[in-house]
């Protein structure tokens, strides 16, 4: 299991001198996101992706378990209306709740990727006043180990702590 840890730093040079700190600790770069005030120019920086930027993921989840409740009510609304459904209404259930989860996950990612990060919003006032957000994505064993390696290299990142779980395919 993944945890992501957030880092506040002050400029660009400390954001990218704790980016080759990571890489030296073989954190690969795909796990690294630095997320800065539009237009900071981040040269060869690991910037974040639409994927982290948005929330998109959250709102796939949520649409996933909405459209699949709601494909379940409608297959056994279905089932209870139609008089020769009984035969197979296991089937209409389950395909009317496929239906309904898939359906749902798509329109909420569809949402889900126009509307900011809520996970971001607390970094939003230090961002816009110029600091770049540091997220670094390791494995849960080694949290202590890269947390403890950003406070001792680096003095003027802010440690912000980790987020207890992230998804592992973005």
């Amino acid at each position: 299991m993944m945890r992501r840890i957030y880092c506040l730093v002050p400029d660009v040079e400390v954001a990218r001198s704790v980016v080759n700190e990571m890489l030296v600790a073989r954190v690969g770069e795909k796990h690294l996101h630095v997320l800065a005030k539009r237009g900071t120019p981040l040269e060869e920086l690991p910037e974040a992706t639409m994927m982290q930027k948005s929330d998109f993921i959250p709102a796939v989840e949520r649409g996933l378990a909405q459209g699949g409740v709601v494909g379940l009510l409608a297959g056994l609304v279905g089932v209870a209306l139609s008089p020769g459904a009984m035969v197979i209404a296991g089937g209409i259930i389950l395909a009317s709740s496929l239906a309904g989860a898939g359906m749902g996950a798509w329109l909420g990612g569809m949402i889900g990727l126009n509307v900011g990060n809520t996970r971001l919003k607390r970094f939003e006032q230090a961002i816009d006043g110029g600091e770049l957000l540091v997220m670094v994505d390791v494995p849960l064993a080694r949290v202590d180990e890269v947390s403890e390696r950003i406070r001792l290299h680096h003095p003027t990142a802010e440690f912000e702590g980790t987020e207890p779980t992230i998804p592992s395919f973005p």
